[in-house]
């Protein structure tokens, strides 16, 4: 390589992160929270996003305010809201979340949950959430603030005599097996005492407000942490459907083996004969993807009933990380197209697909940004080693992109919550000279890929992103840039 070709790959890897972290810094809580909700005096107006104006909730009918906040931006949103909020009597709340706040609210009990596994901290919060929700009445305003991570960190088994550690090898076992993230959060659901609507169950006559900062796609925001205060219309024989197609049963420790074979396998709180085409439609606020506010009520029957009183209200999602990202590519004078149809791919035939549409897109363009939302999937097999999906995608981009040697291009492929898999790595940058110089520090790209141990790689080549938690968690970005000038 030349060093003008060296100084172009250093300008590209360069934008690319700036790019990312630009794009992830834009994605500000205070801001979405006021652009949604809005307390005035005795009244909490909900800012409908199609302009046709705000929805009321008069506070001076509730006696107390419960506040139950989850996931790994639970301590930002927390915050936001207890400052909106300003003191308010009754107030009394639980946060679970990976990194405790410094600044803590007296009137809050603060949990330090686990992920991507539960502790026991995780068990204690949900106990604490349960034991809160019974004293709930219909005098009583609920906010769930429900962020991605929530599932991990916030667990309980719906039967008490399984355990931490079995609990533990459960979710071990869904994160391994490669499973999309709606097949392993329908065996949650069904498994857990506070997911799959469960969490609003216990608080039926309550007023219930969630605040949600998605890390899964809008089509199936209740697969959010599970969707701990959301309908659930998954099924009991999806769930057996589930670990046959993936072969889990076997995997699992023998206690939840048994507790899934039960033939009075308790389904989930929901209508199980209805399903949501896009969105269920008593979440009322905009749909980012379609441009259509969905608004008209379903017919609730059942356990359904406890959701009468439930408003969600959608804050940030992986459309705003994406958009932001085209936003500073543009500006930068790069062409730009978005492509998030792989989402939830296997992550071999993601990084195949989106070079192939790299490569045809980009021909007619000086300078191509292509930008792709959403996550990637991974099957373990053995003993995993340092990585996670991003820098596993990276690596298999960098294996592919070694047969263009001299060309101008990179590929970023980052998680948003500035964790990937079991390292302090956010993801990495990959392109043509990742490989050869790879081996000239020793290392086997291909076996590095095997063995899902990609992180020493590119942390000695000095590419991996890291960001450190950023108390966010809306998905992943790829980045696939090129200049030619």
């Amino acid at each position: 390589m030349t060093p003008t070709s060296d100084s172009a790959l250093d300008f590209l890897h360069s934008a690319a992160t700036d790019f990312f972290t630009g794009a992830l810094d834009a994605c500000n809580i205070a801001s979405a929270f006021d652009r949604r909700i809005r307390f005035e005096g005795n009244t909490l107006q909900r800012l409908l996003p199609d302009g046709s104006g705000p929805d009321n909730i008069n506070l001076s009918q509730y006696k107390r305010i419960f506040v139950i906040a989850l996931g790994k931006a639970a301590g930002p949103m927390l915050a936001v809201l207890l400052d909106r909020m300003k003191r308010r009597k009754g107030l009394r709340g639980i946060c679970c979340t990976k990194y405790l706040p410094n600044n803590r609210n007296w009137r809050i009990r603060y949990f330090e949950g686990g992920h991507p596994v539960p502790n026991q901290e995780s068990f204690n919060a949900a106990r604490a959430a349960l034991a809160m929700l019974k004293k709930a009445k219909k005098d009583t305003l609920i906010f769930f603030l429900i962020s991605g991570g929530g599932s991990a960190m916030f667990d309980l088994p719906l039967d008490p005599q399984i355990g931490l550690d079995e609990t533990i090898a459960f979710h071990e076992s869904l994160i391994a097996s490669g499973a999309p993230i709606n097949d392993v959060n329908t065996l949650r659901k069904h498994f857990s005492a506070v997911k799959g609507g469960r969490l609003a169950i216990a608080a039926h006559d309550a007023q219930k407000v969630s605040l949600l900062l998605p890390d899964v796609p809008l089509r199936s925001l209740d697969a959010l942490s599970s969707g701990p205060t959301s309908p659930d219309h998954s099924t009991v024989d999806e769930v057996h459907e589930i670990l046959a197609k993936y072969e889990l049963s076997p995997k699992l420790p023998p206690s939840i083996r048994v507790f899934f074979e039960r033939g009075d396998l308790p389904e989930s709180p929901g209508n199980k004969s209805w399903r949501p085409p896009f969105l269920p439609k008593f979440y009322r606020g905009g749909d980012p993807v379609q441009g259509r506010k969905v608004t008209s009520a379903i017919t609730l029957t059942g356990e359904d009933e406890a959701f009468r009183d439930s408003v969600f209200e959608l804050l940030l999602s992986s459309h705003d990380l994406v958009e932001n990202a085209r936003t500073l590519a543009q500006k930068a004078d790069y062409y730009v197209a978005v492509d998030n149809s792989c989402d939830d791919w296997d992550y071999g035939d993601a990084a195949h697909y989106l070079l192939d549409r790299f490569h045809e897109l980009r021909k007619n363009h000086r300078r191509f940004c292509l930008i792709s939302g959403g996550e990637v999937t991974v099957t373990l097999h053995g003993t995993p080693g340092a990585g996670g999906r991003n820098q596993q995608f990276a690596l298999a981009c960098a294996l592919e992109l070694a047969q263009h040697p001299g060309e101008m291009l990179t590929v970023l492929s980052a998680g948003s919550d500035g964790i990937d898999g079991n390292t302090r790595s956010a993801g990495a940058v990959a392109d043509p000279t990742t490989v050869g110089r790879a081996i000239a520090f020793g290392f086997d790209p291909q076996e590095s890929l095997r063995a899902f141990n990609a992180c020493p790689l590119f942390t000695a080549l000095g590419d991996s992103i890291v960001t450190g938690p950023t108390s966010h968690n809306l998905r992943d970005l790829r980045l696939l840039m090129s200049d030619r000038s």
